[in-house]
């Protein structure tokens, strides 16, 4: 995930043996509506099109001239730059007929800079601390299927307070140390003892949604132009 706008820029899929255990990154960009009830991602490319994929090393953190050779062979549109998640839209789908939200220059200008790519295994199990203390660890992530966008931090707060799971969004994160493992968000240990309890075996909407932000005296994500409503 890209941890500067927080959404998925890439899955990691491991093609078993019909790809002789090769791993390949595959873009939201191809991946159509996901099938929750049957877990499938269904995506727009053939098995000869992976197979041919640029080989990248998925447990190394992959450069922007990777990402761009990756992007160029299956004829996508950068993501970088246009003001949007995904290059100048909300959406990945936009960039799949191949239009860049940035010239040859800023190309050329993007080679060598830092992707601010993240694997999200790797930020399970980072400890989360709030303005006054430690309140718990990363337990897992909440993504808007529309965007792939990262709306909410999973935190598992049991070392305090038994069986109590939280929401908290990237918005609220006031640093992250990735050589530390540990996450800093601005908001106090009783705000977070307070709020609205997780249930992943419950559905999340938006009333819950609401909810969560009132108890916190935020504004909500989708009041944010650059960001998609959820339906």
């Amino acid at each position: 995930f890209d941890d500067e706008a927080w959404v998925i820029r890439y899955f990691v899929v491991d093609c078993g043996e019909t790809g002789k255990g090769r791993k390949v990154l595959i873009s939201p960009i191809s991946v159509g509506r996901p099938n929750w009830s049957e877990k499938i991602l269904p995506v727009s490319l053939t098995c000869s099109q992976v197979a041919s994929s640029p080989d990248i090393d998925t447990d190394k953190p992959v450069s922007s001239q990777q990402e761009m050779g990756y992007l160029g062979y299956y004829g996508y549109g950068n993501y970088w730059g246009g003001g949007g998640l995904w290059g100048a839209g909300l959406y990945p789908d936009v960039l799949q007929g191949g239009l860049s939200s940035t010239n040859p220059t800023a190309l050329a200008q993007h080679r060598h800079d830092d992707p601010h790519l993240r694997s999200a295994n790797a930020v399970m199990r980072y400890y989360v601390q709030a303005s006054d203390g430690d309140i718990g660890h990363v337990e897992g992530f909440l993504v808007d299927e529309a965007s792939w966008a990262i709306r909410y931090l999973i935190v598992n707060t049991s070392n305090w307070w038994v069986g109590h799971k939280v929401l908290v969004s990237p918005e609220w994160i006031q640093d992250v140390s990735w050589s530390g493992s540990y996450v800093t968000v601005s908001l106090d240990r009783q705000a977070i003892k307070n709020a609205p309890v997780y249930d992943e075996d419950a559905p999340f909407d938006r009333d819950d949604e609401l909810e969560l932000y009132s108890h916190y005296g935020r504004r909500a994500y989708w009041h944010n132009k650059r960001e998609p409503a959820l339906a």
